[in-house]
């Protein structure tokens, strides 16, 4: 049976094809099989070809949530001599200062409001405070406001100085031009679900050969995030140290083959284009975005609830998703807002659906007074 096509614009999981759907559907199979071997050999290959780093990085899948290749990543890697800087202009640097916390790992962060975009000279001004930082982190592309953070600069700034790099990519890889050949990163953290266009479970991480190797020498802090371990296990005996969600792995398989055949520059501009149609729309209706432009991931777009007394976010949801749209709520406790995104297996035609009907539900809800019965 085909399932019900939904548009889905919460930042990830996204909507995805009718052939990922279907790559659920298959032979039981064991994960200790040498077919099983190949699928997850070809899943790491087409992971490090997206990123264009099969020739300097490793990738590691590993079974969880994009927050679970995060904690893997900080808990294996910065070692007892070592301190992190953590970038914080959003809820995902929050929530790798908070794994660093756990972990009783050294760190400094880089607090800033969600939603100031982090200037590349504060940052290399806190990698060259005493006591120096031997590890960066920096979310590429912070959902909790759809900004994109200086990438480059920063690891132009982590090059000059030794500085390991950790990028969360979690909602950017695939989404937006990520070459490790022009972009030096000696950690790359991203997600199945995400740009990727697959299901939910599996997050990965495409790690500097060198930086991998020098995981093996550090003190273990867990056992099923091990980074080694799982590189080990993985790149050895083509297995995952633990058991796998097989179904989820085959059809990331079948995402990547449509990413490659879709290509990466055409994905790119479908995104764009996505999003360049939202904002137009949701700006004629009325909505203000929160970002300026010159910061727009072009991926995901925040915007600020209206003031009107007849607007409320959860009638809002309501409305679109009894019509096959789901949408998201924003992330900032002193700024009401709420968030879409525009990722996935969508296409303009889809947000023009989009807008009619949150045209349709201000219109009928007198959001907006000013609106005219053209939207305009």
């Amino acid at each position: 049976m085909t399932a019900p096509r939904k548009i889905l614009l919460n930042p990830g999981p996204c909507t995805t094809t009718e052939r990922v759907k279907d790559a659920l559907v298959m032979s039981d199979l064991c994960p200790r099989e040498k077919e099983f071997g190949e699928l997850l050999a070809t899943v790491r290959s087409g992971l490090l070809a997206v990123a264009h780093a099969g020739d300097t990085h490793e990738a590691v899948v590993i079974a969880g949530s994009g927050t679970a290749a995060v904690e893997s990543v900080l808990s294996s890697c910065v070692g007892p001599t070592d301190r992190v800087l953590i970038i914080d202009n959003g809820a995902y640097g929050r929530r790798a200062e908070q794994i660093a916390q756990a972990y009783g790992l050294a760190h400094r962060t880089l607090k800033l409001g969600w939603g100031e975009f982090p200037e590349p000279a504060r940052i290399a001004a806190m990698l060259a405070e005493a006591p120096a930082c031997t590890h960066c982190f920096l979310v590429h592309h912070e959902t909790t406001t759809g900004m994109l953070n200086p990438l480059a600069d920063v690891s132009a700034i982590c090059r000059d100085r030794g500085v390991s790099l950790i990028v969360d990519a979690m909602s950017s890889l695939g989404g937006v031009p990520l070459d490790v050949r022009a972009t030096p990163m000696d950690y790359v953290i991203s997600s199945a679900n995400k740009c990727l266009q697959g299901m939910p479970g599996l997050a990965f991480v495409l790690v500097e050969k060198t930086a991998l190797v020098r995981t093996a020498g550090l003190p273990r802090r867990g056992v099923y995030l091990d980074l080694h371990a799982q590189w080990r296990a993985q790149e050895n005996e083509r297995q995952f140290l633990f058991t796998p969600p097989v179904q989820v792995l085959n059809a990331l398989a079948v995402a990547l083959a449509e990413y490659f055949a879709e290509g990466a520059a055409a994905r790119h501009a479908r995104y764009a284009a996505c999003h360049d149609r939202l904002v137009a729309g949701m700006e004629r209706l009325g909505f203000v975005p929160l970002v300026p432009p010159p910061w727009r991931s072009g991926l995901l777009t925040a915007f600020y609830e209206p003031t009107a007394p007849a607007w409320s976010f959860d009638g809002l949801h309501d409305w679109l998703y009894a019509r096959g749209i789901t949408i998201y709520p924003g992330k900032i406790a002193a700024t009401r807002t709420f968030r879409l995104a525009t990722i996935g297996d969508l296409t303009p035609a889809d947000i023009d659906v989009v807008i009619a009907d949150v045209r349709e539900f201000c219109m009928a809800h007198g959001v907006f007074a000013q609106m005219e019965p053209d939207g305009s």
